[in-house]
């Protein structure tokens, strides 16, 4: 099965559970009386929607290099990756103000009503569902070696750990009685906090990405070491290195004996990329640039 179909089937997974959670939460919160649950159905709704942006851009990005894109289109996964943090910031922010506006009635006297036990046994249900599927989706994503994907496994967590806040919001204002209602709003600023973070994690890099930010240090001394490691090949320099989705592209200069052919020059500039693409991949790209040596 080809990168983006198996992609494409873990997603479409995803996309099915999200539909119906969003489906038992909306019942659930509105049946409930809980804001937590509510804003806890509007999160599962933006999961469904970076399904559909991950099958879209997966798609788009394993498409070959052709006269528009000379390194491929594996940037368009990233751009994914980013949307997804984009959408999950969006949700964050959400959760966060619905559970502002609800304490701020709260606090200005308004009895906010107790949520039901349904409430309770949907959040309890998400979290169970929403880990599994953040696991099934984490490990497809690190094998299958996709950013988009795994950012999405990190989506599923999210609200799994949105369900943990909404629980223990709702459990408590259900076990303390009526007086505790506040717990239920105050339960979905926190997860809507957490949320934040997640969601900044997941920007960064992808930022660094679109901008072409340089690999990590510690793999560039590892791109120095392989070069060297080819006999006759000497000080490589101005090594610049970025990624392309999921590829790895560098540049670098090297030195050779000036008094080789060129025929052995290219050998030698030959096997350097033969080697590194056998470490970061058949699908990497690096130029060569050849000097004598001083």
């Amino acid at each position: 099965m080809k990168r983006e179909d198996e992609i494409a089937r873990v997603t479409l997974v995803g996309s099915v559970v999200n539909v119906l959670l969003v489906g038992l939460k909306a019942v659930a919160g509105v049946a409930g009386h809980s804001a937590a649950m509510v804003s806890d159905a509007v999160h599962s709704l933006s999961d469904f929607v970076t399904d559909i942006v991950v099958l879209v851009f997966v798609r788009v990005s394993a498409r070959p290099q052709d006269e528009g894109h000379d390194y491929g289109h594996g940037k368009f996964e990233t751009l994914a990756t980013l949307l997804i943090g984009l959408a999950l910031a969006g949700a964050a922010v959400g959760i966060v103000v619905n559970g502002a506006v609800k304490l701020a009635h709260w606090l200005q006297g308004e009895e906010l009503q107790s949520p039901g036990k349904i409430a309770l046994w949907a959040a309890l249900a998400s979290i169970v569902i929403k880990e599994l599927l953040y696991q099934y989706t984490k490990v497809k994503g690190k094998k299958l070696d996709s950013p988009a994907l795994e950012a999405n496994a990190w989506h599923h967590r999210s609200d799994a750990l949105s369900s943990i806040g909404a629980a223990i919001g709702i459990g408590g204002a259900i076990l303390l009685g009526q007086k505790w209602a506040v717990l239920d709003p105050l339960a979905s600023i926190v997860v809507g906090a957490m949320l934040v973070k997640v969601a900044w994690d997941l920007l960064g890099p992808s930022f660094g990405e679109l901008t072409d930010s340089s690999l990590p240090a510690d793999m560039e001394r590892e791109m120095t070491e392989l070069i060297t490691g080819v006999p006759g090949v000497e000080d490589p320099h101005n090594l610049r290195t970025r990624r392309i989705g999921n590829r790895i592209a560098a540049e670098v200069h090297i030195r050779l004996d000036g008094s080789q052919t060129l025929e052995e020059a290219h050998e030698k500039a030959s096997e350097v990329e033969r080697r590194f693409k056998e470490r970061f991949g058949a699908q990497s790209h690096i130029i060569v640039h050849m000097e004598p040596r001083k």
